[in-house]
C-alpha cells in the first residue's frame, strides 16, 4: 500500500480536517514526510477541475424493502424510545494500518449498508413509531483539502456515496454522521444503545442510557435474526453455493499442497471466497493429520501427507455478508483407509440422524440428541465405552471424544443470534425460516492413551447448513458430497 508520507497533520483537537489550516497557511508537515508543506497555490490547484461524479436514479439495494421490515419490528418493540445502532468504528492492526472494515451485525442487519462510522437512530414520534436516520460519512470536501490530505479521504481509500446517493441506495434518510454525536448529546427521554462498537457514540449517551436496557436491546436484536426472510435465505444459499466452489479448488490441488502447507489450501479457498464474496466468514480450519482433532486448528501451517486425511471447515462470505459454515473431511490420497472410513461413516450416520431430525414443531436440542446416540452407540460398539448406551449418554462420557455441541444458528454471523435467550433458542421449536447447522464429530488425540494407537490422530467433521422448511428441511449445501463412496468418486473426478 501507498506509504501516507504525504498525508498532512491538518486535523483539529476534535479529530476533523480545519479548513483554516488547510487553506490559508502552510499545514505542519510529518516529520517522515517526503513533500515540503502545502503551498496557497498547490492548495487551489487541489481544489479545481474535478467532474461532478453524483448518481441519480440509483435503485434500492436488494435488501433494503426487508431491512426496512425489521426496523419496523424494532421500532414496536421499544415504542417511544430512542433506538442508536453503530456500524463501528475501523481498528488498528499495527501502527498506522487498520484490520479491514466489517460493520456490525445490528446495523448490517437493519440498514444493509456497510460503511465505517455510521450509526442508524430511530428517534421515537409523539402519534408513535419511530423515524429512523442513517447518519454517514458524506463525500469528502474538496474546498478543505480533506479528500487528498486526510487518511480517510477519497484519494486515499477510494469514492463514498454521497448522502443523497445514500437516501437512494438504503431507502431512509440520511445525515452528516459527525453531527450525530452533538444530536445525541441532545436527546431526551429513554435511549438504548448497541454497545461495543463505537466508543464516541457511546460516550456522547453515558448520562442517558444503562447496562440493563442495552441488554435487552441487544437480546431483542439477535432475536430477531432467528428466522431468516426470503432475501437472507437466498444469501446464505449463495454462500452455500460458493463454498462448495471453493472446496472443489482445494480438492484439484492437494497435490500442490502436499508439497507446501496447510496454507496453500487455506489460501486457495480465500482466493473462491475473494473473487464471489466479500471474505471467508471465519478462519478457515485447515487441518491435516493429527491437526484435525484440534476443533479450532487455523494456524494452518502443518505439512499435507498422503494417507492421512484433511478436515476442511471453511465458508465463503457474500457481499451481504451472510456466510456458509460448512465440513468435509477428505482423504488426502482420494481414498479412505478401512479405519478412515470405519470413523467417517460413523459421523456420516451420526449427521444423518442429526439432519433427519430438523423439522418445524421439533426440539432446537433434538438433532443434537440424535447425533450424539448415534456415537455413542459407535464407541459402545467399538469398546471404547462401557455402555450401554443410555449409560454413556446419561453421563456424557462420549464427550471425550465428541467434545462440541452439534450444531449452531447461521447467518450474517457464523454462530449468529448468540445473544439470544435461552429459551428462544437452545430451548425453542424449530420454525420455518431457520438456519442452523448439523455438525457432528469424533476427535481421538495424538497423546490419547484411551484409544488403540491406530485411532490416534485421526479427527472427523461433516457440517452442513440446513433451512428449516414447513415441511421439514432443506440441505443449502447438499451439492457437496457427504457418503464416503461419494466423497472418493467427486474427488476422483476432479483430480483426473
Amino acid at each position: 500500500m501507498a506509504e501516507a508520507q504525504d498525508q498532512q497533520d491538518a486535523r483539529s483537537a476534535d479529530g476533523e480536517l480545519d479548513a483554516q489550516d488547510a487553506q490559508d497557511k502552510p499545514i505542519k508537515q510529518r516529520k517522515n514526510g517526503l513533500y515540503p508543506a502545502v503551498s496557497d497555490e498547490l492548495a487551489a490547484v487541489m481544489k479545481s477541475g474535478w467532474a461532478d461524479t453524483e448518481r441519480t436514479g440509483l435503485t434500492p439495494l436488494p435488501q433494503a424493502s426487508f431491512a426496512a421490515v425489521r426496523r419496523a419490528a424494532l421500532s414496536a418493540r421499544f415504542p417511544g424510545e430512542r433506538i442508536v445502532v453503530p456500524a463501528g468504528n475501523l481498528r488498528t492492526r499495527s501502527n498506522d494500518t487498520e484490520y479491514p472494515f466489517r460493520a456490525s451485525t445490528e446495523y448490517v442487519h437493519l440498514t444493509g449498508d456497510q460503511t465505517q462510522d455510521a450509526v442508524l437512530v430511530l428517534e421515537p414520534l409523539a402519534g408513535g413509531g419511530h423515524e429512523a436516520t442513517a447518519y454517514l460519512l458524506p463525500r469528502s470536501n474538496r474546498e478543505n483539502g480533506e479528500f487528498w490530505l486526510d487518511g480517510q479521504g477519497e484519494l486515499w481509500v477510494g469514492r463514498r456515496n454521497s448522502l443523497t446517493e445514500a437516501e437512494q441506495l438504503l431507502g431512509l434518510p440520511c445525515k452528516d454522521v459527525r453531527k450525530a454525536a452533538d444530536t445525541l448529546r441532545e436527546a431526551t427521554g429513554p435511549v438504548r444503545v448497541v454497545r461495543g462498537h463505537d466508543a464516541g457514540v457511546e460516550a456522547a449517551l453515558a448520562d442517558k442510557v444503562t447496562a440493563e436496557r442495552d441488554a435487552e436491546l441487544k437480546v431483542f436484536l439477535s432475536e430477531l435474526r432467528l428466522i431468516k426472510d426470503a432475501f437472507e435465505i437466498g444469501e446464505l444459499q449463495k454462500a452455500c453455493d460458493s463454498t462448495a466452489r471453493g472446496f472443489e479448488d482445494v480438492v484439484k490441488v492437494l497435490d500442490r499442497a502436499e508439497a507446501t502447507s496447510e496454507r496453500y489450501i487455506e489460501g486457495t479457498f480465500f482466493l473462491r471466497a475473494r473473487v464471489e464474496g466479500n471474505d471467508v466468514g471465519y478462519g478457515s480450519i485447515c487441518a491435516a493429520g493429527p491437526h484435525a482433532t484440534t476443533l479450532h486448528w487455523v494456524r494452518n501451517d502443518g505439512p499435507v501427507r498422503s494417507g492421512e486425511l484433511l478436515l476442511l471447515d471453511a465458508g465463503v462470505e457474500t457481499d451481504s455478508l451472510y456466510t456458509a459454515d460448512v465440513t468435509r473431511t477428505l482423504p488426502i490420497n482420494g481414498t479412505f483407509t478401512p479405519l478412515q472410513r470405519k470413523i467417517y461413516d460413523a459421523v456420516y450416520e451420526a449427521q444423518q440422524a442429526g439432519i433427519e431430525a430438523v423439522k418445524p414443531g421439533a426440539a432446537y436440542r433434538d438433532f443434537h440428541e440424535a447425533s450424539q446416540r448415534v456415537l455413542a452407540e459407535k464407541l459402545v460398539e467399538w469398546g471404547l465405552l462401557e455402555g450401554p448406551a443410555e449409560r454413556v449418554l446419561e453421563l456424557a462420557l462420549q464427550r471425550r471424544w465428541t467434545l462440541h455441541g452439534t450444531g449452531h444458528m447461521l447467518g450474517l454471523d457464523v454462530h449468529d443470534c448468540a445473544q439470544a435467550r435461552t429459551e428462544t433458542y437452545v430451548d425453542c421449536t424449530l420454525e420455518p425460516g431457520m438456519v442452523l447447522t448439523v455438525e457432528p464429530g469424533l476427535y481421538f488425540q495424538a497423546d490419547d492413551l484411551t484409544v488403540p494407537e491406530e485411532y490416534r490422530g485421526i479427527g472427523v467433521r461433516i457440517e452442513d447448513d440446513i433451512l428449516v422448511t414447513e415441511d421439514g428441511n432443506r440441505n443449502l449445501s447438499a451439492e457437496l458430497p457427504r457418503q464416503a463412496d461419494e466423497v472418493e468418486a467427486w474427488m476422483a473426478g476432479l483430480r483426473g
